[in-house]
């Protein structure tokens, strides 16, 4: 088999190819969003998008299935933009190179963008499969889900007639999601001034990359190192045992996204050089040492640079901010008490940027627990205004509060049982779903979420398991036939 298009279900396969062609970037949807009314255009598919930019699609209900309760399937067009420091990717005007990888489909270098293409291709299939035995049918497919929600966030209500929304965004075979937590962005900003660099030092790179990355939710409980958090614990004993100076710090790349790159320029007395690299190589194999299981391809760098930058950050905020991004909570707070093994509250420390007079660490905070969630914040700021950084809250949304006994649940197990012969485990997910925000507009929908097997989503080593999305096809024909009726 030498591309996707050659997978079965092909009807499923040769959808998600077409998606992989659509640049679809957070925030950058356009190209995808004509794609989807075209292709409902050519098939003769009812669709729209609403006023805000979600895309509408509808089909009757097979001849005799009319009183079967409306469906609503839903997923987001938008992808997570991450590629590797060594690939060039333009994720606005490039398809993703896709490649089969035995029993799995990657891409190369960069996010595959399963999450959500394949929940996307799905319901499409649905659409254009005239074979199908279903009720009234509705797609809802939202866009910039990965950097706020926006899509569901806008809206409005009224515009749906079926009243049990299948959610196409789960990543587990098997694993029915009825849960979600609630995410709160953070935002640290130092001001700082320049100044300019004395004579007698010398600059250096300081790097780190080959980390996994991964899902600040789903993989937040795999312990992986943090870029940030590294890099900041080389700045630390440069800048108060070797009078360091920061000339430029980044690390990471998306607040949704554990940071798995990132490098500092850093400028050196001559004569402490010699010393000063000794004590990042022992910082280097710390890490290493410690995080051998978790990040086994860790990589770092110390590089001597060609031209020595003309100034670097004033001293006093330099150290303010390594020292509050050291003391800045990063990875699980807590587990759930209600399912075994399942992320309750956590911080994912996602980024830093330095340029005009501005040094900004940006975090993304989840819980299931509103409070949990709202003391989390309160701790980040103490922790960054004590360092002297303004600290600020914006895009925050609720978690998707659990209710097993709606009867929607009894029939997506009993037909996974069905079409596999296993028991369709029950869980909630650290991760955010659109369900929170839909429930709210929506609050008569029974609400389910379900998907084949995706890893290492938000990462360049995202993967779909390619017999789960086989699976997945037959268990949502099978489902469609089984809604209850009116």
């Amino acid at each position: 088999m030498s591309t996707i298009k050659d997978l079965s279900p092909k009807i499923v396969w040769n959808n998600f190819y077409l998606l992989t062609q659509q640049p679809r970037p957070s925030k950058h949807e356009e190209k995808v969003r004509a794609f989807l009314l075209e292709w409902a255009r050519e098939r003769g598919i009812d669709a729209c998008a609403d006023e805000t930019g979600n895309v509408i699609m509808r089909a009757p209900a097979t001849p005799g299935y009319e009183n079967l309760r409306g469906v609503i399937m839903q997923a987001h067009m938008d992808m997570v933009p991450q590629k590797t420091a060594d690939t060039v990717h333009d994720f606005e005007k490039d398809p993703i190179q896709t490649q089969i990888l035995g029993d799995w489909v990657g891409a190369k270098g960069t996010t595959l963008g399963a999450d959500d293409g394949i929940g996307v291709a799905l319901a499409m299939s649905v659409l254009e499969d005239k074979t199908l035995v279903h009720g009234p049918v509705e797609v809802l497919i939202t866009y910039d889900e990965e950097t706020g929600m926006t899509g569901a966030n806008r809206l409005k209500p009224g515009l749906f007639q079926g009243d049990i929304l299948l959610n196409l965004d789960s990543e587990d075979e098997g694993e029915l999601c009825i849960g979600c937590a609630g995410g709160l962005d953070g935002i640290a900003d130092f001001k700082y001034k320049k100044v300019k660099t004395p004579s007698g030092y010398v600059a250096y790179h300081i790097g780190v990359k080959g980390l996994q990355g991964g899902h600040s939710g789903m993989d937040i409980s795999l312990y992986r190192a943090n870029a940030c958090k590294i890099i900041a614990r080389t700045l630390l004993p440069l800048i108060t045992k070797y009078d360091g100076k920061v000339a430029f710090i980044k690390a990471g790349s998306l607040r949704n996204a554990l940071p798995f790159e990132g490098g500092a320029d850093v400028l050196l007395p001559a004569d402490r050089v010699v010393a000063a690299r000794q004590k990042v190589a022992r910082i280097f194999a710390d890490v290493k040492a410690e995080f051998q299981d978790s990040d086994p391809g860790a990589a770092f760098q110390f590089a001597k640079l060609d031209k020595v930058p003309a100034d670097y950050i004033q001293d006093d905020v330099a150290l303010n901010a390594v020292k509050a991004i050291l003391a800045c909570p990063h990875g699980v707070v807590r587990m759930s008490s209600a399912f075994k093994g399942l992320t309750e509250t956590s911080t994912n420390l996602a980024m830093i940027r330095c340029g005009r007079g501005h040094l900004t660490v940006y975090s993304l905070m989840r819980s299931a627990v509103n409070t949990a969630k709202a003391q989390l914040a309160s701790e980040m700021r103490c922790v960054f205004e004590l360092a002297g950084a303004k600290f600020t809250t914006t895009g925050g949304y609720s978690g998707w509060t659990p209710r097993p006994d709606t009867p929607v649940y009894k029939v997506v197990c009993d037909v996974w049982k069905k079409v596999s012969g296993k028991e369709m485990k029950v869980n909630a997910t650290h991760g955010g779903l659109e369900c929170a925000l839909l429930g709210a507009k929506y609050p008569n929908w029974e609400m389910a979420s379900i998907g084949p097997t995706i890893v290492h989503p938000h990462s360049p080593d995202e993967r779909v398991k390619i017999d789960t999305v086989g699976n997945a096809w037959e268990f949502l024909k099978e489902l469609l036939k089984a809604i209850p009726g009116r």
